[in-house]
């Protein structure tokens, strides 16, 4: 939904700022006042392609602004912002972020339709019916829909792997003799997991067990060896005894020193604990450096690291099995994949059964809505074509399409090869309004749905648009007195007859309320707003009150 939308520079628009309301808002004003500017800024929100020719005479750049809240993740809306300067770069930020457009159009895109007569619509695209027909149907298709996506997924699963069965199956008889000898001397040294790891921890110990042996004892002798340390702080410490008789100050110290003769004493013994515990062993020795040199060997051909080294054996086991069980495993690959594929079969049937249960409703439901907005005998029509099963994809086996008929007794026609954009903006109505809070689409714009529309179908086609707007936010660019009446929101779109600084002519946008509204309501319905129309304008803004 958009909350706000500020426009700066683009075409005759030099700044003007809307804040459509929740429900219907409508923008009016004479033919060529600027109202096409507008929504060629919504178009620059929703991430469609830009033009550098839209921007205004003297300006280096437009710029488009607008907070929106898209399908409720954030509660605090988006920011978006986006800039073309005259030489055709752009810039596109999100809550001052930098995006790209194609993030624009995946994310705000998604949630606004342009509805007009010459916008490439959703409802010309034909991968987008079947997303109308489940929106509608969902707690019908829903069940089924998932149960063949997940049927689907598990055929493609099953596909690949008997694809790269295959594959494997092929290449193991050309490289069986590689593969049998990378298994057998990897097999031949039979590295186990974590041998790697505890070899290089305890085989220095064992290469420099003299050493340290001599080491731990030379440390001991210097501790508690004759005239050693702890002899010589003995000594120490009964001088201190002695001499603290006389002086306590000197208690502390000794106290200190006799706690430390303890912690020496607890060294000297862990020492004599060490060596004893140090064994060298030359043959045992000899083992762990073979085994290292071994190990060594197989990282530096098949590693760098052992588990490189673990994962060669895999591959190699794996293609040496291929080969000697080679129809064994492509029997099974097989099996599985026509498992898999009876299974989506089933779940092609289901879902296309659940789809045309619900598809006559739909279009049923579709086709009063176009008879209310005055489209006579004119029906929406939904067919079915079962796809070839090379075509069949996440969305469902068959191709659904939303067919035109003009009238009873004539051909249905497919949307896309209508001649009337009047009549495509008037069937994308009645869709929405049948599709209600099922839509995921939070706002809608319409731009001359009311082309070549009077009398009884303006009052149908406002009623309409007014009960769309309690399901979604409703822009609508009109002509229409009946329609602005209904509006929540009400501005004008007018082209100033005086010039700017620049001396170029700009469009303003401005709320209208009061008598400003009820003058615009005036000129809607006759040109002037002479006393009558005025009069009337009011009985009608009263009458939708």
């Amino acid at each position: 939904m958009i909350d706000e939308l500020h426009v700066l520079d683009v075409a005759l628009i030099r700044d003007a700022t809307i804040q459509p309301a929740d429900g219907l808002t409508v923008l009016t004003g004479e033919t060529g006042a600027g109202k096409s500017a507008l929504l060629s800024s919504v178009k620059l929100l929703m991430g469609e392609r830009a033009d550098a020719g839209a921007v205004r005479e003297g300006a280096d750049a437009l710029v488009v602004e607008g907070r929106v809240f898209a399908n409720g993740r954030d509660p605090d809306g988006v920011v978006v912002r986006r800039r073309v300067s005259r030489d055709g770069r752009g810039r596109v930020t999100v809550d001052g972020r930098m995006a790209s457009v194609r993030q624009l159009a995946e994310e705000i895109g998604s949630t606004i339709d342009l509805c007009g007569q010459h916008e490439h619509q959703r409802l010309l695209q034909v991968a987008h019916h079947v997303e109308l027909l489940d929106a509608w149907g969902q707690e019908t298709v829903s069940v089924a829909l998932e149960g063949y996506r997940k049927a689907f997924g598990e055929a493609r699963a099953a596909s690949k792997e008997l694809e790269r069965t295959e594959k494997m199956c092929r290449s193991a008889e050309e490289r069986l003799e590689e593969a049998s000898f990378v298994l057998a001397r990897i097999d031949e040294v039979s590295p186990q997991k974590g041998e790697l790891e505890e070899l290089e921890e305890t085989l220095p110990r064992a290469e420099h067990a003299e050493f340290l042996m001599r080491a731990a004892g030379g440390a001991r002798e210097a501790i508690s060896g004759d005239d050693g340390v702890l002899d010589l702080l003995g000594d120490a410490l009964e001088e201190l005894r002695d001499a603290a008789r006389y002086d306590e100050r000197l208690k502390p110290f000794a106290a200190s020193l006799e706690s430390d003769l303890i912690d020496i004493e607890d060294v000297s013994l862990e020492l004599r604990r060490y060596r004893d515990s140090v064994d060298f062993d030359p043959q045992e020795l000899d083992g762990m450096q073979q085994r290292m040199s071994q190990l060594r060997g197989l990282m530096r051909s098949y590693g760098p690291h052992m588990e490189d080294v673990f994962e060669r054996r895999a591959k190699a086991e794996e293609m040496v099995l291929a080969a000697n069980n080679s129809e064994e495993l492509l029997s099974a690959a097989r099996c599985r994949a026509k498992e898999a594929e009876e299974a989506l079969l089933n779940a092609a049937d289901v879902l296309d059964d659940a789809r045309r249960k619900v598809a006559p409703r739909f279009a049923a439901m579709v086709s009063e809505q176009m008879a209310f907005l005055e489209m006579g005998t004119a029906q929406l029509d939904v067919s079915f074509e079962r796809l070839e099963r090379s075509q069949w994809t996440n969305t469902g086996p068959s191709k659904v399409e939303l067919l035109y008929r003009p009238a009873a007794g004539l051909t249905a026609r497919p949307l896309r090869r209508i001649a009337s954009g009047g009549e495509v903006s008037r069937v994308m109505l009645a869709c929405k309004v049948v599709l209600g809070e099922a839509d995921a689409t939070q706002t809608l714009v319409f731009d001359e749905v009311d082309a070549g529309v009077g009398g009884a179908t303006a009052v149908a086609l406002a009623s309409v648009l007014e009960r769309l707007s309690t399901t979604h936010q409703v822009i609508v660019v009109t002509h229409l007195a009946q329609v602005a009446v209904r509006a929540d929101r009400h501005y004008v779109v007018r082209k100033s007859d005086a010039a700017d600084e620049d001396g170029i002519p700009q469009t303003t946008i401005e709320p209208l309320e009061g008598e400003d509204r009820v003058s615009e309501i005036a000129r809607m319905l006759s040109g002037d707003s002479s006393a009558a129309s005025l009069a009337h304008a009011r009985e009608m803004l009263e009458k939708t009150s």
